[in-house]
């Protein structure tokens, strides 16, 4: 038994099969199957690793249904990385699992030549997204951007030097919003911090993670690792929660090397902005799965609402969105009950703008909620701070 498979069982060893981890389990409250929920897929994931069970097509199912939104993770009392245990368990299952072999092929490709595939996608995205859209293959249909966001390499200057900020871009801000990134150099510069955005970043690798393709992410890890840990920066700032949380906590299992100084935009923030006027307008903010149960991050994002001046509306409700990056791909009905379960509790607060903190989540909300806009913290942030026009 190789080294990582011991790591892995030694971790799942510890579950005493409480049930606290189901509590919050999206995908258990789908089905109320045990092998749903986070229970059940860890007992699978156990008997899989220690070899009692061999690869099925209902196994491949079970486990590849988790959302990894790591809710299981942040209440279980003895510490068990479920979600890390699921990856290890889906990259066991890679080989056999053939329903989602187009996806994985898709992925790779998309993570290998990324800018190549903005190209071509850009080339045909009037004429091939609307027939993926009608055909049920797309949960939705993104628009795309005539650039990118990030050039080949770039260091913005402040005439009074506060800091110095590194972005990791990732690929959603990158490639379908990249206004996101322009905002978050403008507010940054704004409050006198210079920001460098580094040759060579790649996807953090969390996609190709999530469908068991270890070794795969495991080479984009090492490479933004090489790349962000060479900078002398205080913080590296990401709009994804997800991609914070890969170079935070998922690069320190996977290559024994995390990037300490990654944080999401509000933890930065908080504190450095100043209250505001009220501008007399409403929001409800979206918790982002890995903002809340993975990063810890809740009443930052409320507080910077607040001193911007916005009345914040509570929703009482902190449920996934059902993205989940692939998951909506290849999960599409559990997505998109979870989807229209989320976007219920935001509509029914009546607030004038959703906020939320993840590029992700607001494609994916956006898909469904048409009568008001779903926004990025960072717009209403730069709106507040940057004298720019209302989103």
């Amino acid at each position: 038994m190789n080294v990582k498979k011991t790591e892995y069982l030694k971790d799942i060893l510890k579950c005493v099969r409480c049930g606290g981890c189901k509590a919050l389990c999206p995908t258990y409250d789908e089905a109320l199957s045990e092998g749903m929920g986070a229970r059940g897929r860890i007992q699978l994931t156990k008997a899989l690793v220690s070899g009692e069970i061999k690869p099925s097509d209902l196994l491949n199912e079970r486990i590849f249904s988790c959302i990894l939104c790591g809710a299981c993770a942040s209440l279980c009392p003895l510490g068990v990385d479920v979600p890390a245990a699921i990856c290890h368990a889906r990259a066991l299952l890679e080989k056999s699992d053939k329903k989602r072999r187009y996806i994985r092929f898709l992925s790779k490709f998309l993570t290998k030549w990324p800018d190549l595939s903005f190209k071509l996608l850009s080339i045909s995205q009037h004429i091939l997204l609307p027939v993926l859209k009608r055909k049920g293959l797309m949960p939705f249909r993104p628009e795309l951007p005539d650039t990118p966001f990030r050039p080949a390499e770039q260091v913005y200057k402040v005439s009074r030097k506060r800091g110095r900020i590194a972005i990791f871009a990732g690929c959603s801000t990158n490639y379908l919003f990249p206004y996101l990134g322009e905002a978050l150099i403008n507010v940054l510069q704004n409050l006198g911090y210079e920001v460098v955005i580094p040759k060579g970043e790649l996807c953090c690798g969390s996609p190709l993670r999530s469908l068991g393709l270890e070794e795969d992410a495991i080479v984009l890890a090492k490479r933004n690792y090489r790349i962000f840990s060479k900078l002398k920066v205080e913080a590296i700032l990401s709009l994804c929660p997800s991609c914070t949380f890969t170079l935070k906590y998922d690069y320190a299992k996977t290559i024994n090397m995390g990037l300490e100084n990654a944080m999401d935009i509000s933890e930065f923030f908080h504190n450095k902005v100043e209250t505001k006027e009220a501008v007399h307008k409403s929001a409800v903010f979206h918790d982002p799965c890995h903002l809340y149960h993975g990063l810890g991050v809740s009443e930052e994002p409320r507080n910077i609402i607040r001193k911007i001046g916005v009345e914040l509306i509570d929703s009482g409700y902190s449920g996934c969105c059902g993205f989940g990056g692939v998951f909506c791909f290849s999960n599409r009905g559990i997505s998109e009950n979870l989807l229209q379960k989320c976007s219920a509790k935001l509509i029914n607060t009546d607030a004038e703008a959703i906020v939320t903190s993840c590029p992700g989540c607001m494609l994916y909300l956006s898909s469904y909620i048409t009568d008001r806009p779903v926004i990025h913290l960072i717009e209403l942030i730069e709106e507040a701070y940057c004298k720019k026009p209302s989103v």
